[in-house]
């Protein structure tokens, strides 16, 4: 009970800060911060460092492909409690190249609000955004199901549900469609 009221005790006593990393290099500092956290016993000042990333879906040639982006590119989130051996820590970890709210010679920098911290750490684990290589108005094929390779014009297109409709020639009349986005693709 006494260790849990201790932990409790850290956790109220940190903050979050936003620490600025080269492009391209938040994973490796994140990494490398964890690895000097163990190294030299700051698991009590530095508690969780963060790359904040999303998964963006990416619709092309019908088929669907997810890949994992940084939503703060050249930006790592570090909880902890700000003392000069684990300001130390983070600062001079490589390919670190400051905090953000620090005004520099030796200013220690500006916790991130609680606000500011509860709107990035309460969305859900995975963000979709939708990159489709077609919008509305274009023509598209549609790729499977009964009026597979039949040609239309797409009129609607709902990221949430991940839905199209395209509009196709029935009969003589234009008829909608409500397919997935991956039952179609661009008309070349």
């Amino acid at each position: 009970m006494s260790e849990f009221k201790g932990m409790e005790d850290l956790y109220n006593q940190a903050n979050w800060y936003v620490v600025n990393t080269y492009s391209g290099y938040e994973n490796k500092v994140k990494e490398n911060l964890e690895k000097r956290i163990e190294t030299m016993n700051m698991e009590d000042q530095i508690l969780r460092v963060i790359v904040p990333t999303e998964i963006e879906v990416e619709v092309k040639d019908g088929k669907r492909k997810e890949r994992e982006k940084k939503t703060f590119p050249g930006y790592v989130l570090v909880e902890m409690i700000m003392t000069d051996e684990a300001w130390y820590v983070v600062r001079n970890t490589p390919n670190v190249t400051g905090f953000i709210g620090s005004h520099g010679q030796g200013a220690k920098p500006i916790p991130m609000l609680p606000e500011e911290v509860e709107a990035l750490l309460d969305k859900p684990v995975e963000v979709t955004s939708v990159e489709l290589d077609y919008e509305v108005d274009d023509l598209v094929q549609i790729m499977v199901g009964p009026f597979a390779e039949q040609v239309g014009r797409v009129k609607a297109i709902d990221v949430t549900s991940e839905k199209v409709t395209v509009e196709v020639a029935l009969f003589g009349r234009e008829t909608a469609i409500e397919l997935e986005l991956t039952d179609v693709q661009k008309e070349i």
